[in-house]
């Protein structure tokens, strides 16, 4: 080879790779990393297709449900909601053989569609009865929640307990779907 050829060569050469390592850095690292972007998005609305799907196959289940949930909340009328979760405490109590030892609800209106009561209640009794009584608690299609429990022995052996229970309620104020 001549060495105005090689040297042609060599000039080609350089600027072949220049134009490849260029067109790598320019133009092929951006649409590969546009090509995963895109591929990470395809595949998480995919998954949304996938739970969408879900959901409109549970339908049925979800109203129900939730129209199950809204008949069963608390009256807005605050007296009547007491009322109501008062003798629900009665009626656990007598069930489950636990005495009720102090009752103090506190209403919260803290949104324009729905209200929240919070009540502390202290009941005494055994294991058994307490368990009972939380069981009843929670079976109860009436709208509570348990927030906390805090169970402690009143006597030395463990016989006698105290419970105390920090119980939320819902009263819907609106009864639209």
């Amino acid at each position: 080879m001549k060495i105005e050829n090689r040297q042609q060569f060599l000039v080609v050469l350089t600027i072949a790779v220049a134009a490849l390592f260029v067109g790598d850095r320019l133009v092929f690292e951006p649409l590969a990393k546009w090509w995963k972007v895109r591929a990470a998005q395809v595949a998480e609305l995919r998954q949304e297709v996938s739970n969408g799907r879900l959901l409109l196959k549970r339908e049925q289940a979800i109203r129900s449900r939730w129209d199950q949930m809204r008949t069963n909340t608390l009256p807005t009328n605050t007296s009547l909601a007491e009322q109501q979760v008062l003798k629900a405490f009665d009626n656990w109590s007598q069930e489950s053989g636990a005495s009720i030892t102090g009752v103090t609800p506190q209403w919260n209106n803290d949104a324009t569609n729905y209200l929240t009561v919070d009540w502390r209640v202290e009941v005494s009794g055994d294991l058994g009865t307490l368990t009972r009584f939380l069981y009843d608690i929670e079976q109860d299609p009436m709208p509570l929640k348990l927030e906390s429990v805090v169970l402690s022995a009143r006597d030395d052996t463990g016989q006698q307990l105290t419970l105390g229970l920090q119980i939320s309620g819902l009263a819907l104020t609106s009864q639209t779907k």
